[in-house]
């Protein structure tokens, strides 16, 4: 799949994290009203206001270009209403963030964050009760939801200002390597790079996100449960860089250090992926620190499950 990429772009982190959480968090603000308008348009049987997605899209992928892990950061923390808009939010960011460490063109990101937004908008066309079970869904209910995807190909279809390979698009992240996903089975070059792009990070986010039946998943059990599959579910390179983007420990873990304190991590170190950029928030005696401390290449212990601490990390963020 990587042999696609026919031609690459070099980025360099232009601004440190801590720099870039404003415009970050303004881009975000920003995408998360058109979220919200194109869900009530649909809902409604308006037609998508695709200018304003491609604007919000491109200020996200401008904050992602210049320093991709405070989009990141944000995106975790906001991970705790697992509402439709966080879902497509998470997706949008880890796409652009995937194309840029996969050095693909700009107007190649672009695309991809307007897919993640929108690639499961047909949602909104099923019965709302499904969505919000609090207990597995039955075989019927799992068949009636995968209609979601073909709801958003004719969505974005009858969708004018979109980029037209878009629709194509959005029917392929439940596609599987091995042709086990559905609408169509699709087999590896049947559903091409970006189509596999999107299918492992629509995963990897599913796994990681809160839902009404179950807490998330670590995301270092995500990243071994991918690992494990790659090759047959994923494309085996692409699973591999993937992880490599994420790191270990991914922005916005909260993490214990080996000397008994708490944080959460806010940046990657991409000459020593063990060593990540911490906020050190609580103390070895469990109280919290403030101001914050930042530590740089912090040792890390082990990372820790959402709710293990008193502290709602997302308010040091959002």
């Amino acid at each position: 799949m990587l042999d696609e990429i026919k031609v690459r772009s070099s980025y360099t982190e232009s601004v440190q994290v801590t720099k870039e959480l404003p415009a970050a968090r303004q881009a975000q603000a920003k995408t998360e009203v058109v979220l919200k308008d194109v869900f009530g348009s649909v809902q409604a049987g308006k037609a998508l206001d695709a200018p304003r997605v491609k604007e919000a899209v491109s200020s996200m992928t401008d904050s992602v270009v210049r320093n991709p892990d405070a989009m990141l950061l944000l995106a975790k923390m906001k991970e705790t209403n697992a509402s439709a808009f966080d879902r497509a939010m998470g997706v949008s960011i880890y796409l652009i963030t995937f194309g840029r460490f996969l050095s693909l063109p700009r107007e190649s990101i672009d695309p991809l964050g307007m897919l993640g937004l929108l690639q499961d908008v047909g949602k909104v066309r099923l019965p709302p009760h499904l969505l919000s079970k609090r207990e597995q869904l039955t075989d019927e209910e799992r068949e009636l939801c995968k209609q979601h995807v073909q709801h958003s190909v004719d969505i974005l279809e009858r969708t004018a200002g979109l980029p037209s390979q878009l629709p194509a698009l959005a029917g392929l992240h439940h596609e599987r390597f091995d042709g086990s996903g559905y609408p169509k089975g699709l087999k590896g070059p049947e559903i091409g790079l970006i189509g596999c792009i999107a299918g492992l990070i629509d995963s990897y986010d599913a796994m990681t996100e809160t839902k009404p039946y179950r807490e998330p998943m670590p995301p270092a059990h995500a990243l071994q449960l991918l690992y494990a599959e790659r090759g047959t579910k994923y494309d085996g390179p692409l699973v591999e860089q993937f992880i490599q983007c994420i790191g270990t420990y991914p922005v916005g873990a909260v993490v214990e250090l080996h000397s008994g304190e708490i944080g959460i991590v806010i940046a990657r170190n991409p000459k020593m992926k063990m060593f990540p950029r911490v906020m050190v928030i609580l103390n070895i005696h469990q109280d919290p620190i403030k101001p914050p401390k930042i530590v740089e290449a912090a040792g890390i212990k082990k990372t820790l499950p959402k709710g293990s601490i008193d502290i709602d990390p997302s308010e040091y963020f959002l």
